[in-house]
């Protein structure tokens, strides 16, 4: 397991919405193709809009740009 792995774990166990919008970001910019991309985005972007988080807007953006909305 990686460092990324545990520690999205450990954020999903205290359920800290606000690391997991950064670290579903951190997984999205170290993703190897295009699907991970996306799958790591959508769930940043979800727990953003759940919390009204800034990074909501720019996360909306890049999922857009990848074509994951139309």
């Amino acid at each position: 397991m990686s460092d990324l792995d545990a520690r999205l774990l450990a954020a999903h166990g205290r359920d800290d919405r606000p690391a997991l919008v950064t670290l579903y970001s951190e997984a999205a910019d170290s993703a190897r193709d295009a699907q991970a991309e996306g799958f790591y985005l959508t769930h940043a972007y979800i727990f953003s809009l759940e919390l009204g988080h800034p990074a909501a807007p720019a996360l909306h953006a890049r999922l857009k740009a990848s074509g994951r909305e139309e």
